[in-house]
């Protein structure tokens, strides 16, 4: 015996499919390296009247700061800020035609940048194809999936700040791992020549012999007395042991 089945749930899929197919502004966005003393420029088609706006925000690179203005059609500068980490700017168009903006790091001589933007136009449409044009209340199923489709925007634009936030953290670990690892490496080195140099400077005298002290100008080894503190300081004769012997005592004190 088969049922009634309510019109709300027959409509379910089809606000279902309207919350899937709901577009967004059209725009553009993209994240790309810009090298030091250099310039990058965008342009885009805006028709007269549409609102349009820019979220940009410089992920990697020396101080995380870039340079970024906008030009309307006729050339006029509608937006510049210097050294700007990120920023959001939103301009109604005043005149149809291309607008222009730039992403400028000529002030860095050696820092790469990787610098992420939004760039959308226009209005988002309404879930409801004549939700602007309605004069009655919306249901209770239609409320929902608005209160949804505002809810999932405000996701994807914490999604998206989150993935920013991650590459950056990311790109600063990165970097702090290599200044540490080359800093280690550094330390090891020195610790090597230091070393060996102590080394050399204790054995060389040994297998070196008279004729390598000679040609440094130093005594013969035969020749080293050995200094003993006391009232009746003064030199004395070779030590019994060798001439080798009292060199090695009398420079390291052993």
């Amino acid at each position: 015996m088969g049922g009634v089945v309510p019109r709300s749930v027959s409509a379910l899929p089809l606000l279902l499919l309207l919350l899937l197919q709901a577009e967004r502004p059209r725009g553009a966005e993209l994240t790309f390296e810009l090298p030091d003393n250099a310039k990058q420029c965008f342009h885009e088609e805006v028709e007269q009247g549409v609102k349009f706006s820019l979220d940009y925000q410089v992920i990697t690179g020396g101080h995380y700061d870039v340079d970024c203005f906008m030009k309307d059609p006729l050339g006029n500068t509608i937006y510049s800020e210097t050294k700007k980490q990120y920023d959001s700017f939103t301009h109604k168009a005043e005149v149809k035609g291309v607008y222009q903006f730039c992403f400028s790091n000529e002030f860095s001589t050696f820092s790469h940048k990787t610098v992420y933007f939004d760039f959308q136009v226009g209005d988002e449409p309404p879930i409801l194809p004549d939700m602007g044009n309605r004069v009655t209340a919306l249901t209770q199923m239609e409320s929902a999936c608005v209160t949804i489709h505002e809810a999932l925007k405000t996701v994807i634009d914490s999604q998206k700040h989150y993935r920013l936030r991650e590459a950056q953290d990311r790109a600063r670990a990165e970097d702090l791992n290599s200044r540490v690892s080359y800093w280690s490496i550094g330390e090891t080195i020195a610790l090597f020549v230091v070393s060996f140099s102590q080394l050399i400077w204790l054995l060389c005298p040994l297998p070196c012999g008279e004729d390598w002290a000679l040609s440094l100008d130093f005594p013969p080894l035969s020749s080293l007395y050995l200094w003993k503190p006391g009232p009746e300081a003064a030199l004395q004769k070779p030590h019994p042991r060798g001439a080798l012997e009292s060199a090695l005592e009398a420079r390291t004190g052993w």
